[in-house]
């Protein structure tokens, strides 16, 4: 029997951790209830299960409980945090901005609002990623009503200056959005630090089950509800709160901040270890700034190679990404690699490995054999095509 590939696509998703299924395990049987209903203990003990996991994951995160709003993961978010407050401030101001590197659920919900009228400065990225406060202050408009900026790039995973980007839009009165589902439990960070009025976060990336994530609304900040049909969640977003999902990304992400600091100097070792050994082969250009950057992400472009032959080589021994998880099949190259300036050819050509959790030191090994095979194998053969 052959073995598993070595996983190594941890930014596309997480497995759920054990203990994360452990503590799901009651509230698909036992404790079903509906934390709405109110009137008996199977709904009381819903609510209450909710309740606790909200206080958990406020306190991960520094804010308050009730400024949480859980949705169906970060891509709800996204859309509840830009549109929602598109249609709260509208006569204040049509202008919104956000970067070139964001993901589709950020680009396209903005997209979709430019084509209602609303206007889009997309700002790019220098040859690393990564933007700076003073681009951000000269796009600033009188009529700028949003600021929206991802955390960690979930290609290349450079980290913004997320910080200092807020204080900005705080200090001229403007709305900053920050989608950090590939920041929460890779780096240190709370809400108040980074100055963030509303924060996207998803529970499938640290860890925990899929199908729920959540939006930090900071208080006082006004968006107006995408989903109708219910008062659940301070009438922003209707529907019934899944218990068990709650609970696990709860537990999932206080396992993930709690594991942090060590997760974060052992990953980061075993990917530049990683990277170290593939540089015997040459031809490589790694893509995003090499120090501001997720310890778990290792995102390079490879010359001479057929970039779908290559894949094929090693789908059977790793699996790794060619793009985002949400952008693959597409023929078109990443958008964000073609930002920070790489050819199509080479955007096409390249690698995104995401370490995580559950990598060891021998996977890692083990991938540097199988890629340097690969690749080479890859480039004799297009060698002899060449010459034949």
């Amino acid at each position: 029997m052959s073995k598993d590939p070595i996983y190594l696509d941890y930014h596309a998703t997480t497995p759920v951790d054990s203990r994360v299924v452990t503590a799901m395990q009651p509230f698909w049987g036992e404790q079903f209830g509906n934390p709405a209903s109110r009137s008996h203990r199977y709904g009381l003990e819903a609510a209450a299960a909710v309740q606790v996991a909200r206080e958990t994951l406020a306190t991960a995160i520094a804010a308050q409980p009730e400024e949480l709003i859980f949705c169906s993961g970060a891509t709800e978010a996204n859309n509840l945090a830009i549109k929602g407050v598109a249609e709260t401030q509208h006569r204040k101001g049509q202008h919104l901005i956000t970067v070139a590197t964001e993901h589709q659920a950020v680009l396209s919900p903005c997209r979709y609002l430019e084509s209602l009228g609303f206007q889009l400065t997309v700002l790019p990225v220098n040859s690393q990623g990564l933007i700076s406060v003073e681009q951000v202050a000269a796009a600033l408009r009188p009529d700028t009503i949003l600021v929206s900026v991802m955390a960690a790039n979930n290609e290349i995973g450079v980290l913004q200056p997320i910080a200092a980007i807020g204080a900005l839009c705080r200090d001229r009165g403007v709305v900053f959005h920050c989608d950090a589902a590939q920041a929460l439990g890779r780096i240190p960070f709370n809400v108040s630090d980074l100055n963030v009025d509303l924060l996207s976060l998803s529970g499938h990336k640290v860890y925990g089950p899929k199908g729920i994530g959540l939006l930090y609304r900071r208080s006082g900040v006004a968006i107006a509800p995408q989903l109708h049909g219910g008062s659940q969640e301070q009438g922003l977003r209707a529907g019934t709160l899944a218990p068990a999902l709650i609970v696990g990304f709860a537990q999932a992400t206080e396992l993930a901040i709690a594991e942090q600091p060590t997760e974060t100097l052992r990953l980061q070792t075993l990917r530049d270890r990683l990277w170290q050994g593939l540089q015997a082969i040459g031809g490589l250009h790694l893509n995003g700034d090499p120090q501001q950057r997720l310890p778990s992400n290792l995102n390079f472009s490879i010359e001479g190679i057929d970039p779908s032959r290559l894949i094929q080589r090693i789908r059977g021994a790793i699996a790794v990404s060619s793009g985002s998880a949400c952008s693959s099949g597409n023929a078109e190259p990443s958008h964000v690699l073609t930002a920070i300036g790489r050819s199509p050819d080479l955007a096409h050509a390249s690698l995104r490995i995401g370490l995580g959790r559950f990598t060891i030191a021998e996977e890692i090994d083990r991938t540097l054999e199988i890629l340097i095979a690969a690749i080479q194998a890859e480039r004799s053969r297009l060698t002899r095509h060449k010459k034949g």
